[in-house]
């Protein structure tokens, strides 16, 4: 089932289309990235699903209906620009924000001592927001985000000021999200951070959708049938036991084994290249190789700026 959709959204503003038929289908309890190019117009869709704005033709779904005005309780948004008032001491401006999700004091103030002692941030209560590092606003805005357990949560470039380490911290914290329920999305342009959280992405450029689906089809729809074989012994060998379809792009000698990387062709199989080899060659291990995400960005919207606007890649 899809807890969220977005169907032929239209938004222009003067003479700029910031979305331009766009649709999304994001399954209920996934991770789904939201990628594109800066000026792409996610910010757009996602301020419209918050109902900052609304759209010009088109519409949201959430949780199979029309989007509501009440339904804005029942989301959690952690905005790219982050919105806490600098002067406002830290405990002071997390429960006043807490009691505008709807929660009582006593409950935002018992939820509040949870993430904080969490987080390992108390000290932080009475002081001012301007007094902590960029980080460490950005903890004070992820609690707030999630406090009220909304079924959606919007995260826009969630780990931006985040050394590693509390960035491994908030990616565990929005796996746990997952698990306990919660749908995602999650918008962002670091493309490792994708791989390793999203289950779903659509990717838009130019204000259109130009692909999306699932993380793991994608890869297997851009991947270039190659592989990559550990091995021991004579590389002629190798080289005299690939036929067609097989055939060698390079090696790599190493010191106790060399790696091979070896094109199926459009016929071949992982399975048949084992049955061609394993007499003869001593096997160490062998690979798939799959494009990163990265890459599969950068290729799609290349291609969609040099060609224009086309029918968006379904995985």
């Amino acid at each position: 089932m899809n807890f969220l959709e977005a169907k032929k959204v239209v938004k222009k503003f003067a003479n700029h289309t910031a979305l331009d038929k766009v649709d999304m289908e994001v399954p209920e309890n996934s991770i789904y990235g939201l990628l594109g190019p800066n000026g792409a117009g996610k910010t757009t869709l996602i301020r419209i699903i918050n109902q900052i704005t609304g759209p010009d033709e088109g519409e949201i779904l959430f949780n199979g209906r029309p989007l509501q005005p009440d339904d804005v309780h029942h989301i959690g948004y952690l905005p790219e620009e982050r919105g806490l008032y600098k002067k406002m001491k830290v405990g002071e401006q997390a429960l006043y924000l807490a009691r505008l999700k709807g929660l009582t004091k006593n409950d935002a103030l018992k939820k509040l001592k949870y993430w904080f002692e969490k987080f390992e941030i108390q000290e932080w209560w009475d002081k001012k927001v301007e007094e902590l590092s960029k980080g460490m606003q950005q903890k004070i805005q992820f609690v707030v985000t999630i406090l009220h357990e909304p079924k959606l949560l919007i995260f826009d470039e969630p780990f931006s000021g985040f050394d590693p380490i509390n960035t491994n911290l908030l990616k565990e914290e929005i796996l746990k999200l997952k698990e306990k329920g919660a749908t995602i999305l999650f918008s962002t342009h670091n493309m490792e951070s994708v791989e390793e959280l999203c289950d779903h992405i659509t990717l838009i450029n130019n204000s259109k959708t130009i692909l999306h689906g699932a993380v793991d089809q994608i890869k297997q729809n851009f991947k270039d049938n190659i592989v990559e074989l550990t091995f021991t012994g004579d590389e002629s060998l190798l080289r005299s036991k690939l036929t067609e379809p097989f055939s060698l792009r390079n090696t790599i000698n190493l010191n106790s084994h060399t790696k091979a990387f070896i094109e199926l062709g459009d016929t071949g199989n992982i399975n048949q290249l084992l049955k061609t080899l394993v007499n003869d060659i001593e096997i160490n291990g062998l690979t798939e190789l799959l494009p990163s995400m990265n890459d599969i960005f950068i290729k799609v919207v290349n291609e969609s700026n040099q060609t224009g606007p086309a029918d968006a890649i379904h995985a």
